[in-house]
């Protein structure tokens, strides 16, 4: 039986969530607004001018999904990469709620990624094109942001990445750009961090694990509905898709809910400058996925550097 989930009170709250078109981005927004804060949501997509992605989800079907829940939505159209669209973002803000208290950081760039080309053989300016939209977004974000936060202590700054801060720091990450990209945004909030503690604030990096979204399951060509069955199916066949240590993917409700978690805890500075993940939020606040479990797919993941994924024992990990 899946257990009911939790709730929290965030009223009277303003959050801005950057990168709320899908995925992850989209799932925190809406856990924020369930939890009783205004949310803003951006991205660069909407149905006349889509991104380069090549997707057709949009931040006004985020603000739609949260309004028809109930909660309070803005979706506004941003590129984060334009400072100047970003400084409009905050004034508007300011101009209607004086104040913002969490900002999620949440723009990837994973459509940019390019694995086993090696740095030289590497195209300049697409990899540039994947530092600037999975970094260089993030601080031009908290740059314009923070003023407004310190204004009031109690501020929560999340920074969304790719791997925790133990696992990056003994593993290369597969092409410099994408190594580059997710640890600078980790380090990012570590900085950050120590910035905003004399205002009472705080700030952390935060990783999913597999995550299981809606790009992720295209890709793999099966839906929330069949990816286990196929993941298993998969099982001692390597060159199959998805592979079997799929299994151990969750979905981004995981990850939102122990961001919701952190923002609506009065102790949340005892995470200040840490790296976290969907897996260790869950358990300190006993949370689980969507379906129940709790999958702690980091340790999976390193599990299988010396043990054949289809040797793993999955509930030990589920």
């Amino acid at each position: 039986m899946v257990p009911e989930p939790r709730t929290f009170d965030l009223q009277g709250r303003v959050a801005l969530v950057t990168g709320a078109t899908r995925g992850a981005g989209r799932a925190i927004a809406r856990e924020l607004a369930a939890s009783g804060a205004i949310v803003y949501c951006t991205g660069r997509s909407t149905p006349e001018a889509p991104s380069d992605y090549g997707r057709s989800e949009t931040v006004e079907q985020t603000a739609e999904l949260i309004t028809a829940a109930g909660g309070i939505a803005v979706p506004v159209i941003t590129d984060h990469l334009d400072i100047n669209a970003v400084r409009a973002l905050i004034a508007r803000i300011e101009d209607e709620h004086g104040r913002l208290d969490i900002l999620i950081n949440d723009i990837g760039g994973e459509a940019y990624v390019k694995f086993g080309l090696p740095l030289w053989e590497y195209d300049l300016a697409e990899g540039m094109k994947l530092f600037d939209t999975g970094f260089i977004t993030h601080l031009n974000t908290s740059h314009c942001a923070l003023p407004l936060m310190v204004r009031n202590p109690g501020s929560l700054v999340v920074e969304i990445t790719d791997g925790t801060r133990s696992y990056n720091g003994s593993h290369f990450r597969e092409s410099v750009f994408h190594d580059l990209t997710k640890t600078a945004v980790d380090r990012l909030a570590f900085a950050q961090g120590h910035e905003l503690a004399p205002y009472g604030g705080t700030a952390i990096s935060v990783s999913p694990g597999w995550l299981r979204s809606e790009m992720m399951l295209d890709t793999f060509g099966v839906t929330e509905e069949t990816w286990r069955e196929v993941a298993e199916l998969n099982r001692g066949k390597p060159e199959a898709m998805p592979p079997y240590e799929f299994v151990i993917s969750e979905t981004p409700t995981m990850l939102a809910r122990g961001i919701a978690a952190v923002a609506a805890d009065p102790e949340r500075a005892q995470w200040n400058t840490r790296s976290l993940s969907s897996f260790s939020l869950a358990v300190h606040y006993d949370l689980t996925d969507a379906d129940g479990s709790r999958p702690d797919a980091w340790s999976f993941i390193t599990a299988m550097e010396t043990t054949p994924a289809e040797e793993l024992a999955l509930e030990d990990y589920r």
